[in-house]
């Protein structure tokens, strides 16, 4: 009699429930927010710089400070798109405490009118005047349309209402000390030269980043994170270190099958707590709306 063929990769195949979520290849995968558009300002000091080298000591002076300032600006510029980008993928931020993009606006503003200066200055030397008109202009108008590309910082906080700043201010270090954790078995294991193991370190990065973003969001989840963003993750730096200078030199295929089991206890391990703090965090919305129903009631108000 013929039979439905059926499978765990099936079409027809209903997952089970009791399954663990399995990341896609490319889930949490992130477009670079300083893109061409920003790194394209890094070319106009370089023309800059060679056009100043024969203007004399004057004018190479101010040839060279006005690429330095736009280069500078260039700068701000990819680390302020970065700051937003983080900014708007938390649910609970702090504005940046130093607005980047708006200082790269008045860097760019800056060098523009300095460059502009330098021609004046070449220009007027035989009439011995200069006039400060056309940089002032250049400025102003390079400082404009840069804020209008650009945008400006984020001017206030989000999802800050209620929250205790002091802990959130002990959440960020911990979880600075474990991004740090992370970036040293990014750089270690890349030293095991197989990129099959290098992405399954950076799928376990992305769940750990999971607890961490759960942490933020609710600082009072750090008690019970806290091993897990300390202790748990320096020794999974120590094992990558470790494993991978073994399997650089030697290839074993043990070592690289206990270190793959390593990595899937630990993620398994960090997206159960993940979920148990989620689950924890709805009873305690449960909890209040109950004590809300239950005083609306002694206060005579019907609930239907």
């Amino acid at each position: 009699m013929a039979k439905r063929y059926g499978g765990k990769f099936s079409p027809q195949d209903e997952p089970s429930s009791d399954e663990p979520h399995q990341r896609g290849q490319f889930e949490g995968a992130k477009v670079e927010p300083a893109g061409a558009r920003a790194n394209v300002l890094f070319v106009p000091a370089i023309p800059l710089v060679f056009l100043s080298l024969n203007d004399g000591a004057i004018g190479m002076t101010i040839g060279l400070v006005a690429a330095g300032l736009l280069t500078a600006a260039a700068f701000l510029l990819r680390e302020g798109l970065r700051a937003e980008a983080a900014y708007k993928t938390r649910r609970a931020a702090r504005r940046p405490a130093f607005p980047r993009k708006i200082f790269s606006s008045v860097l760019t503003g800056l060098g523009a009118a300095l460059a502009s200066y330098r021609n004046e200055f070449l220009d007027a030397e035989a009439a011995s005047q200069v006039s400060l008109l056309a940089p002032i202009l250049f400025g102003a108008v390079a400082t404009v349309l840069h804020s209008v590309s650009f945008g400006l910082d984020p001017m206030k906080n989000k999802g800050m209402e209620g929250v205790d700043t002091f802990q959130q201010d002990r959440v960020a270090r911990v979880v600075e000390s474990a991004e740090s954790h992370l970036s040293e078995m990014t750089d270690a294991i890349k030293r095991s030269g197989d990129r099959r193991i290098e992405a399954r370190v950076e799928r376990f990065q992305d769940t750990a980043r999971d607890l961490f973003r759960t942490v933020e969001e609710d600082p009072r989840d750090l008690a019970g994170a806290r091993k897990y963003l300390t202790v748990y993750l320096q020794g999974a730096r120590d094992a990558t270190v470790k494993f991978a200078d073994v399997f650089a030199r030697t290839r074993d295929k043990q070592a690289l099958d206990d270190y793959s089991a390593l990595l899937d206890d630990l993620e398994q391990n960090f997206a159960a707590r993940t979920r148990k703090m989620l689950l924890d965090d709805r009873s305690d919305l449960t909890v209040e709306i109950d004590v809300l129903r239950e005083r609306l009631q002694r206060e005579g108000v019907r609930l239907d």
